[in-house]
């Protein structure tokens, strides 16, 4: 249990100091393709205090000497698409792992065997339920990182 619990932390913290790493190391970008679809609103208040003005959720923000924010937008868009996927994906799994729990716990019948594997499922169920809370709070962890 605190195995897959430390590892668990290990992988988050190595993909949270892997981000700035992978966008660093990013080729040039050929000019038709200096632009990206903006799928989240990044457009608050707290985003304009700092400097960076994104534009709306859905329009197309483009690369220029003029605007050289869109590239942090643009990063940001992507945490943000990334993260909604695990946590869709990491609830999915604490909703089976719960009904698999519930149904070990109602057809165990006394057997100390199935009781326990029925609180197993759940413990992990739980502990699945704070890596996707984790997983939502990753791009709060990325702007104060990158100082946005």
């Amino acid at each position: 249990m605190k195995r897959v619990l430390t590892a668990l932390i290990l992988v988050s913290l190595l993909a949270i100091l892997a981000v700035p790493l992978v966008a660093s190391a990013q080729e040039t970008i050929p000019s038709e393709i200096k632009q990206c679809t903006m799928r989240h609103d990044l457009t608050g208040a707290d985003w304009t205090a700092r400097g960076f003005t994104c534009v709306a959720n859905g329009s197309i923000c483009t690369f220029s000497d003029t605007t050289k924010t869109c590239g942090v937008c643009c990063i940001m868009d992507t945490v943000y698409t990334v993260t909604d996927w695990i946590f869709v994906f990491v609830i999915t799994l604490v909703i089976i792992f719960i009904l698999l729990g519930a149904f070990n716990l109602l057809t165990a019948a006394g057997t100390p065997e199935k009781i326990k594997s029925g609180r197993d499922y759940i413990i992990f169920a739980c502990i699945g339920m704070l890596v996707a809370l984790l997983a939502k709070s990753i791009p709060w962890i990325v702007r104060n990182v990158l100082g946005v």
